[in-house]
């Protein structure tokens, strides 16, 4: 077990609210159980591949337990589509093994440089949500290891699975997980793209036929004011069948393809001034009015922050604030007022996404709830940013809705009940649990969870 003894200074992926702690880096199951048994007063949390925005993977003066270490494929069932591995197995490693066999992760975030443990810890979302649903839901079950120091088998549909698939680590430090896998014939998406001219024709487009698409999002254009306020691209798509292929792709149909994308799509907004706005008027002009079956690598289509590693860097020594709340089915309403502020605002906002959620989770922290939710970047140093986003937050809460916990770094407390109505349920467990509060992070302080 490797530790560093001096305090490394952490941040999440949008280097807002660096901490210190001392990093631990079990590489077996038992250097994890000691990790956990001498955390100190200050507790400790699990921590991946470090793709939080926000502090949950933090813990000023305590502990930090890097998982990767612990990163090993134990058993893949390639009759019955599943895998048991390690928690600290990333997603894009799980997609290098598993596709060459015709299997696929079920759920794929932004990025595919998650651990298992984290998307879990998250429970983490894809463009596939409207049908597949968050990661968890894919779980069949997983090791937890408790404050007490014990390894438990926990098994879905039990309160300790629920308080664990999106409680952001503060249940105990996930082990081993098995995951139900997603069968598919080729290594290529089937993409249908089309430009919409505002927020109303987007929503009613993604109502109408989103449940046609395995996989679906827009890039909205939150600087477009006026009439055209909420104008969007819309990308959906399918796992392209092996007849959909051109002749010289079928032979190695499920080859897994990577490539490096332009950053420009996910940097646009950030550095202020006119050029913003330009950049969304290129993207939305020259994307495609209407463009049906275009052939795209499973990557490049599931996973664009990775063609653009180091696009949080872009603001400056500020970082970036990562933003992404959900409203309910019949709060349309609250999200046209949400994007007309942030347009009149002018606010330098980049890689803006709009998508529609289905069946929520089982997850008592989980994001997901059924209806539509925004995502969008921005600077952390902009003027204003913590009351500004506080009103959004507000608006939020009033229609029943929440702000993602894996992206968050400054939510006010007192709007953490009004969003996750399951809190207490959550809090009560955690006391039961873990009464010494072994498991802690900055998160977990900030909101008293």
């Amino acid at each position: 077990m490797s530790a560093d003894t001096v305090p490394v200074t952490l941040t999440g992926w949008g280097r807002t609210a660096p901490s210190a702690a001392r990093v631990i880096r079990p590489r077996t199951y038992e250097e994890a159980v000691a990790a956990v048994r001498c955390c100190g007063v200050r507790g400790g949390i699990a921590r991946g591949l470090g793709r939080a925005y926000g502090d949950a993977a933090q813990n000023a003066g305590g502990v930090v337990l890097d998982m990767t270490g612990l990163d090993r494929i134990h058993a893949i069932d390639a009759d019955g589509g599943t895998v048991l591995c390690d928690a600290g197995v990333s997603l894009h490693r799980l997609m290098e093994v598993l596709l060459p066999l015709g299997w696929f992760v079920p759920v794929v975030p932004g990025t595919g440089h998650v651990t298992v443990g984290g998307a879990i810890g998250a429970d983490v979302h894809g463009r596939n949500h409207h049908v597949a649903g968050s990661f968890a839901r894919h779980v069949l079950a997983l090791e937890l290891l408790t404050a007490d120091g014990e390894i438990r088998a926990v098994g879905r549909g039990t309160p300790l699975f629920d308080a664990t698939t999106g409680g952001m680590g503060l249940t105990g430090v996930i082990l081993t997980a098995t995951v139900r896998l997603l069968p598919v014939e080729t290594s290529l998406m089937s993409v249908d793209t089309v430009r919409t001219t505002g927020l109303d024709d987007l929503l009613a487009r993604l109502a109408a036929t989103d449940h046609l698409y395995g996989y679906s999002a827009a890039w909205i254009d939150l600087r477009a004011r006026g009439p055209v306020t909420g104008r969007a691209v819309l990308t959906r798509g399918d796992h392209a069948p092996l007849d959909a292929l051109p002749a010289r792709a079928r032979r190695a149909p499920l080859e897994f393809r990577t490539r490096r994308l332009s950053a420009a799509p996910f940097a646009e907004g950030l550095l202020g001034g006119p050029a913003p706005a330009l950049c969304n008027e290129l993207r939305y002009r020259t994307a495609p009015r209407v463009r049906t079956g275009e052939l795209r690598g499973i990557s490049a289509f599931l996973r664009p922050l990775d063609g653009a590693p180091h696009w949080s860097r872009a603001p400056g020594r500020g970082g970036l604030v990562r933003y992404q709340c959900v409203v309910g089915d019949g709060q349309e309403d609250t999200l046209h007022r949400i994007v007309r502020r942030i347009g009149e605002r002018r606010s330098p906002a980049s890689g803006a996404v709009l998508k529609r959620f289905g069946e929520a989770g089982e997850g008592w922290l989980s994001f997901p709830v059924p209806g539509w939710s925004l995502a969008l970047a921005l600077p952390a140093r902009l003027p204003g940013l913590g009351a500004f986003l506080d009103g959004l937050d507000e608006e939020v809460a009033a229609a029943g809705g929440r702000v993602c916990l894996a992206k968050d770094a400054r939510l006010r407390p007192d709007l953490l009940a009004a969003m996750y109505p399951r809190l207490d349920d959550f809090r009560a467990l955690r006391a039961a649990l873990d009464p010494r509060a072994v498991f802690t992070s900055d998160l977990s302080r900030r909101l008293a969870l």
